[in-house]
């Protein structure tokens, strides 16, 4: 019998603004497309409060152009503004993972998104992006800068798929890459955590350039 319990998920307006980033990303959501804000709340499954929020959220990125009386039009994304938005991760995240060496702060949170990863990959994989989301956010809490973790929250966009891998093998692909970065981490090999989870990120930049070329 699976023993698979919760984790812990970023809070509810980080979420829709992930989700909401990550179909603007992919190209779900086109430049010009009008948001509602009740529309928004009903695909989304919550209410309308922490869809405001989130498209305040990603007003501030530049990837929404709040419009009064009309919710908000999808401004998009190009090559370049991926990158920066991936190079800003990469940096933030590959430090969250120094400081938690560093810091000898305790792992358990993000062990036990990596042991129940396993076994939802094995029983049931679209359950994996919870676990994908959980295990980066619980290394943002590990650090113990709350200010990076309230910065990385803001900036999280959920799976990062490309055109040339399918959802399983990015699944297959991104928790190999999770469980080396906990192997580091565990070690408390701070350059290796760092470098591990550098190429973690740029390697979902790649993935996700795959849909500008």
């Amino acid at each position: 019998m699976l023993n698979i319990k919760p984790v812990k998920l970023m809070p509810v307006r980080e979420q829709a603004a992930s989700s909401l980033r990550e179909a603007i990303i992919t190209r779900n959501l086109k430049e010009g497309e009008i948001l509602t804000l009740e529309a928004t709340a009903k695909a989304l499954g919550i209410s309308a409060t922490p869809v405001r929020e989130a498209f305040q959220i990603l007003a501030r990125d530049g990837l929404i152009e709040l419009a009064q009386n009309r919710g908000a039009v999808v401004l998009g994304f190009n090559e370049n503004t991926i990158r920066q938005h991936y190079e800003i991760r990469a940096a933030l995240e590959s430090v969250s993972c120094r400081l938690v060496c560093e810091k000898e702060a305790p792992l358990e949170g993000i062990e036990h998104c990596i042991i129940q990863a396993r076994e939802v990959l094995s029983s049931n994989p679209e359950k994996y992006p919870d676990y994908n989301q959980s295990f980066h956010y619980n290394i943002w809490l590990a650090s113990g800068n709350i200010r990076m973790l309230n910065m990385l929250s803001e900036l999280w966009n959920g799976l990062s798929l490309g055109l040339k891998t399918t959802r399983a093998e990015y699944f297959t692909n991104s928790h190999a890459e999770h469980e080396n970065i906990f192997a580091r981490l565990k070690e408390r090999d701070s350059h290796g955590a760092y470098e591990a989870m550098y190429a973690h990120i740029v390697r979902s930049m790649n993935d996700i350039l795959t849909r500008y070329v």
